[in-house]
């Protein structure tokens, strides 16, 4: 079964272990030796990254090794670049307006603090 990436960067385990994955290259058990949650675990969390293409095993000898690959979480970069453009244009849009409103309550401040002395 194919994976959704956002689906493995969901959980914070999975982020955990491709954070770690992105310094070094791990055989399985160095990586689970990283958590506090059980062995089969970790292998669930491991599979799904595989799924994904977040992460790659490779065989080396008796060891299986993980290393991370970067290349799926472009199409998260894609995404979330969609929705920085639309809330930037937003929040640039609400600045804007608060800067006008705070120009056009400026003379009634005046007014109240003079009318206070």
């Amino acid at each position: 079964m194919r994976r959704d990436v956002f689906q493995a960067i969901a959980d914070p385990n999975r982020r955990a272990i491709i954070d770690l994955l992105a310094r070094q290259s791990l055989t399985l058990n160095e990586v689970a030796d990283h958590f506090d949650i059980s062995r089969p675990a970790v292998s669930k969390h491991v599979k799904i990254l595989t799924e994904c293409g977040l992460i790659v095993i490779r065989q080396q000898g008796r060891e299986r090794y993980c290393t991370a690959d970067f290349r799926q979480l472009g199409e998260v970069s894609d995404w979330v670049g969609r929705y920085h453009a639309f809330w930037s244009s937003k929040l640039d849009a609400l600045g804007r307006f608060l800067e006008q409103d705070e120009t056009a309550a400026s003379p009634k401040k005046n007014w109240r603090k003079q009318a206070e002395e």
